[in-house]
């Protein structure tokens, strides 16, 4: 009998499975939107339109037991120290103190933070008012015209004649 060699090949055939390209999640809002609420937030709070009731040395001691038992308090100092670092992003973000594109956005991110932090602790007082002056003439334009609608509705019911008044009541 004769060995016969069979020479087996091995054909191997990978199969890639076409992926489709991992979509970015969906932010809430982009970076334009979060300059546009830092730039109306700070407008408002420059403006007086709105308060800002930073963390008082007496609530910051409150978080602090022990720091009655030291000469200074630390509390007062932390005070200064959250509005020394409003004011100083605040600036940075106007351009009055200089800093590279990196550190302005960064200081945008840091003002949108205090915002959200601001807001969720109930720390303002007023309404932030938008920059957009076209929206909030649209808007106005649009309470006039339905404040004049109501009028003309409650003149037209008021000064019906009293017979019109009576067929309307019957149906």
């Amino acid at each position: 009998m004769e060995n016969k060699r069979e020479d087996k090949k091995v054909i191997s055939v990978r199969i890639k499975k076409k992926t489709e390209p991992k979509a970015e999640p969906a932010l809430l809002f982009s970076q334009k939107e979060i300059r546009r609420f830092v730039t109306e937030f700070v407008s408002s709070w420059i403006r007086g339109d709105i308060i800002i009731r930073f963390p008082t040395a007496a609530e910051l001691a409150k978080k602090i037991p022990l720091s009655i038992a030291f000469p200074t308090d630390p509390s007062v100092n932390a005070e200064l120290k959250i509005k020394e670092h409003y004011v100083n992003q605040l600036s940075i973000i106007a351009g009055i103190k200089p800093a590279s594109a990196d550190e302005q956005e960064k200081a945008i991110s840091e003002v949108f933070k205090m915002l959200l932090m601001f807001r969720s602790a109930n720390r303002i007082e007023g309404k932030i008012i938008s920059n957009d002056l076209e929206k909030r003439i649209q808007e106005l334009e649009k309470t006039a015209k339905n404040q004049g609608k109501l009028v003309e509705q409650i003149t037209g019911f008021l000064f019906k004649p009293k017979n019109q008044n009576k067929k309307a009541r019957a149906s």
